[in-house]
């Protein structure tokens, strides 16, 4: 439906008028139909000409009970409309036959509201699921607790739960990621407006966190040793590397050694991590790019007794280079 104005001219004077109308379907092809004349709507913005239109095709469909009541208060003029137009399509009374109820006016008896489905319109959609799931584990695993008392704000708290979560479901770049954020129920569950966020304040995030990534990583072995009843004893050592687009100059770590990637031109870091026997991480170490492999695992282990302690009896694999 919508709204179609028309002009008179009568003894040199012109009068308007606004009529609803409504594309309906034909042998000769589509032809317009005219619902009710709604008469002059100049003192109504031409912009809301399509709003009401809308409004009175649901209202016409029995949706109208959803924009009243605790939701939004009822428009006289609106309902003057609706039962206009109603008066106007009522058939003339049965006095003999007794009235049969419409399966809309029986829902509205029995306290429901009647919803046609194929008038149904969606907007904003957003993927609850995946992220629900993994905010409940963030929940269980404390890292919002941990983060607090490490005396992390507020609201790095919460781009580093969405980074985390991103990482989890669907890994993406920080200059898309704010896409991503925006397209599922991240800003509800955590009560956050994502609609300005840029990729500015995700690159900060690692800064912030990385002076903490010792107390962050012992807390979370412990937590999740509790959590899942995990395996202390057996422990499995692995290094890769990543190489670097430009100079670097700004990272002393960054140097040209031996490239898995086989970008020999670029520099480059080494990494080193260690995993229980169920694969959870335990630490994480970042070497300068011209480390050897075999000169690594003593300083692993340094590191490991350091940061969570060896447990007595603690053994480890062969580290895989």
């Amino acid at each position: 439906m919508y709204i179609r104005r028309s002009t008179r001219t009568y003894k040199d004077r012109t009068y308007t008028n606004y009529v609803l109308v409504e594309s309906v379907q034909t042998p000769k092809g589509p032809r317009q139909k005219t619902i009710c004349s709604l008469g002059d709507l100049s003192p109504r913005p031409r912009e809301d000409w399509l709003k009401l239109a809308h409004k009175l095709e649901h209202a016409l469909a029995g949706q109208g009970e959803l924009l009243h009541g605790d939701v939004l208060p009822r428009d006289p003029e609106l309902d003057g409309l609706v039962e206009k137009i109603r008066s106007r399509r009522r058939p003339p009374a049965r006095p003999a036959a007794a009235p049969v109820p419409s399966p809309a006016a029986a829902a509205a008896d029995a306290g429901a509201i009647a919803v046609d489905p194929r008038r149904v319109t969606t907007e904003q959609h957003r993927e609850a699921g995946p992220v629900h799931v993994g905010y409940q584990f963030w929940n269980r695993l404390g890292l919002g607790d941990i983060l607090r008392d490490l005396g992390i704000a507020s609201s790095t708290r919460q781009l580093a739960c969405a980074m985390i979560l991103n990482r989890l479901i669907q890994p993406a770049a920080e200059h898309a990621m704010p896409d991503w954020i925006r397209r599922t129920a991240l800003a509800d569950i955590l009560g956050t407006d994502f609609e300005a966020l840029v990729e500015d304040p995700l690159y900060r995030v690692l800064d912030k966190l990385h002076p903490h990534r010792a107390a962050i990583e012992a807390a979370l072995v412990e937590r999740e040793r509790r959590l899942f009843n995990l395996d202390r004893t057996i422990y499995l050592y692995d290094l890769t590397s990543t190489y670097f687009e430009g100079l670097a100059v700004a990272n002393d770590k960054a140097q040209r050694g031996y490239s898995r990637d086989h970008r020999p031109d670029c520099k480059q870091v080494v990494i080193g991590l260690v995993v229980n026997r169920d694969g959870f991480p335990i630490a994480h170490e970042v070497f300068k790019g011209n480390t050897q492999d075999r000169t690594t695992l003593a300083t692993m282990l340094d590191r490991l007794q350091a940061r969570i302690g060896l447990p007595e009896g603690a053994t480890v694999g062969d580290p895989r280079t």
